[in-house]
């Protein structure tokens, strides 16, 4: 059906056939010669060029090739020789074209007609194909989790209102099976934020229940409205315009029938969207959803099921002997200081903050913890712990006061200082960096000596070592509660043990298929976690290579770890934007705490196991009661800079906070919650700035009004924010975003952070 439309558009075969050359189309030269084959046979000599162009348009006109017949003879003009003779349908015996032509043209529709058919057919298998919508879903999907952070926020909210389209769409059309495969799939991306709605649109099985269901029924006739930058608008146009084939002209059509979108200029953070009025999505769902009537809970329904269960947040008990041995030595030693009258004994002290009663009723078992028998040195760390306890500043006043903080400022690193610690007894600060090596440094000045002999780097005068080991990128650091070794993580997927006794890489544990962001010890030591981009988290032991317990259940990476003081729950923080409780012994997760809108970077618990701190990219600090995983506050104050290290107090009272805005910011824990019958503490001004830092290290003294007008000068630079009302301090840096805050066991604070000027 092609070759003869094909022959027509093609003047040279009809030139080629004219002047007796080879045709271009094999099958038009082989019709022309059966054509002629009888008069040819008997030899060219006796035709002339005029019988030969003579024949070839007779066997045109006889196939009806019009437009070519019309070429030739145009074509035949130019070739010199006897004038043609002029062929039409009374000068032949062929039969007049009319016919044909007719016959020609119904050829030509019906070849269109049935392309026509297939592209409607294909474009109709593609769009009724139920699989597509799942395809569809997860394509988008991926493509928000690729995105850019700045931008992730923005795309991210149409995947709620796609999933519920795609699955009441394929209800409708009664592919019962494939939506409930479709809802089985997907709907976990979205049951912590619209729980009850996820639960109602579970129950409908048939076309019929999308009139009954409420949910549905408003789903299918309200726009779902959608605030969003312009310039995200363009790049999930562009995606879905460039994949149309693959799913993304299903997710087209959803927006344009079931969407009402309001572009706006800037990009919006999650934070300023949280904090504003309720403007997106269905609004009759909105209202239904805070209607006493018709929904007796809260949004949080789901999460206050799941926290229901039981936990056990006391401390865990120490071996009988061990204890025995114990209280014998703190007698020892009160019988000693006796006559120095100290204001409380050693045994006072241990009974108030650190024995426990094994038949508590929030005390885990002991056994629910395998640990290696104590030694000497762990009671003699104890003892010492004991008496940093009874020296400690008192932070826990009427009003919280304000700890002492020292800022330890790192220079000449390049801006390839990754992560900084410190030790449990504070006398050594470690430092990760993107060249793989660690370097350790000695806070109180004494050496870093290895007990091998002839060890070449004893010789240091600067007080510092190395330890090269890694492949990559240095993420997370961690020392043991003894002091005798060091975590480390890295980007080659490895977490490697540390001697600090001879400053060696003693193992290399292998189970990470992505880079390891963090580790941490734990406080009875011999444990150990790791968090990594392959969104789990991992509990190791010192004495085995492979892990004892992997915890599934994040949506994304699992960025920090963080155990509960009596080492058997763990908590991870992750960029789905939730912090899970783990149950150590069980390996299940006993807790989720919602309420941050990106990812989440610092965890802190509270000395007596009972509340939660969480912070992280949306530069605002929860605090949350751990035994029914509500949250108690908010605390707000870093601005729109993430927040990088969360540390509470020896009592719990006070908690301090760092991050990217250069500055240590100091909490009051109790203020707004349920305990805080403490006055209020000072509002956060400008002088409370200049009181809190006069003057710089290093630095002449300048006056009082030198002092004054810099700091203004520097205020009218920085972008300040207003603070909640807990908010007791602030100190800043110059150019030093402070990486990490922790405090001594007298509760000194100390901080860390890599000076950017």
């Amino acid at each position: 059906m092609t070759g003869p439309i094909k022959e027509e558009n093609d003047p040279q075969n009809l030139t080629r056939a004219a002047q007796g050359q080879e045709w271009s189309d094999p099958r038009a030269a082989q019709q022309a010669r059966a054509a002629g084959s009888t008069n040819v046979a008997q030899g060219q000599q006796q035709f002339s060029q005029a019988d030969l162009n003579r024949i070839v348009l007779e066997y045109l006109n006889k196939k009806g090739y019009h437009q070519t017949e019309a070429t030739l003879r145009n074509e035949a003009t130019k070739i010199p020789g006897a004038p043609t003779i002029p062929v039409s349908p009374a000068t032949t015996n062929f039969q007049k074209p009319e016919t044909i032509v007719s016959n020609r043209s119904n050829i030509h529709f019906q070849q269109q007609q049935y392309l026509h058919q297939q592209n409607a057919s294909r474009q109709r298998q593609f769009d009724e194909d139920p699989q597509m919508f799942g395809r569809a879903y997860l394509l988008y999907r991926s493509w928000c989790e690729n995105s850019l952070e700045m931008y992730k926020y923005e795309l991210e909210k149409f995947l709620y209102p796609i999933f519920v389209q795609s699955y009441l769409t394929l209800i409708q059309r009664g592919d019962v099976n494939d939506a409930r495969s479709f809802f089985e799939k997907f709907h976990s991306d979205h049951l912590l934020s619209h729980s009850y709605e996820i639960r109602s649109l579970a129950g409908i099985s048939l076309p019929d229940h999308l009139e009954e269901n409420e949910i549905a029924r408003l789903f299918k006739t309200e726009k779902y409205h959608v605030n969003v930058s312009k310039v995200s608008m363009n790049l999930i146009l562009s995606f879905l315009n460039e994949n149309e084939a693959i799913g993304g002209g299903i997710i087209v059509r959803i927006i344009n029938n079931t969407m009402s979108i309001t572009t706006q200029v800037e990009v919006t953070s999650q934070e300023e969207e949280g904090n504003g009025e309720h403007t997106e999505g269905i609004a009759a769902i909105y209202q239904l959803l805070n209607d006493e009537s018709h929904r007796p809970k809260k949004d949080t329904e789901s999460s206050e099921v799941f926290n229901s269960k039981a936990v056990k947040l006391g401390k865990l008990p120490d071996d009988p002997e061990f204890v025995k041995e114990l209280e014998a030595e703190l007698q020892q030693k009160d019988e000693a200081q006796k006559d120095q009258n100290p204001e409380k004994t050693l045994m006072e002290e241990y009974e108030e903050n650190f024995k426990v009663d094994p038949a508590g009723e929030d005390t885990p078992a002991r056994e629910s913890l395998p640990l290696p028998q104590k030694t000497a040195f762990d009671l003699k760390r104890e003892i010492t712990k004991i008496q940093d306890s009874r020296a400690k500043v008192k932070l826990n006043a009427v009003q919280a006061s304000l700890p002492s903080t020292c800022m330890y400022t790192f220079h000449n690193t390049n801006n390839d200082m990754t992560c900084v610690e410190f030790n449990d007894d504070s006398t050594i600060v470690a430092g990760g960096f993107q060249d793989s090596f660690i370097k350790l440094w000695s806070i109180d000045g004494s050496p870093l000596k290895s007990v091998l002999r002839n060890d070449p780097y004893d010789q240091s005068v600067d007080g510092c070592r190395r330890l090269i080991g890694h492949s990559g990128a240095v993420y997370g650091l961690s020392f043991s509660p003894d002091n005798h070794y060091l975590l480390s993580s890295s980007e080659d997927k490895t977490v490697r043990l540390w001697s600090m006794d001879t400053y060696t890489s003693l193992v290399s544990y292998k189970g990470h298929n992505s880079p390891v962001w963090d580790v941490k010890f734990s406080p009875m030591g011999h444990y150990f976690a790791t968090a990594s981009h392959d969104q789990t988290a991992r509990l190791w032991s010192c004495d085995h290579i492979y892990p004892l317990r992997i915890f599934a259940g994040h949506l994304n990476d699992v960025d920090v770890v963080e155990f509960h003081p009596n080492s058997t729950y763990l908590f991870t923080g992750s960029s789905d934007k939730t912090v899970r409780m783990w149950d150590i012994a069980r390996g299940e997760s006993v807790r989720i705490f919602i309420g941050h809108n990106m990812p989440v970077n610092a965890l802190a618990v509270s000395p007596d196991g009972r509340w939660l701190a969480t912070a992280g990219e949306d530069s605002v600090i929860n605090m949350f009661d751990i035994a029914s995983g509500r949250k108690l506050k908010s605390m707000r104050g870093h601005g729109r800079c993430s927040i990088y290290s969360l540390a509470f107090s020896k009592d719990g009272s006070v908690l301090v906070s760092s991050g990217s805005d250069n500055s240590v910011r100091v909490w009051d824990v109790k203020k707004g919650t349920m305990e805080s019958n403490n006055p209020q503490p000072e509002k956060f001004t400008l002088e409370s700035v200049l009181a809190a830092k006069n003057g710089d290290g290093g630095q002449p003294a300048d006056t009082q009004d030198q002092r004054y007008q810099r700091r203004q000068e520097e205020m009218r630079k920085r972008k300040e924010f207003a603070a909640t009302q807990d908010h007791m301090a602030v100190y800043f840096t110059r150019k030093t975003p402070v990486y990490k805050v922790h405090f001594t066991r007298r509760n000194l604070c100390l901080a860390a952070g890599v000076f950017n000027g």
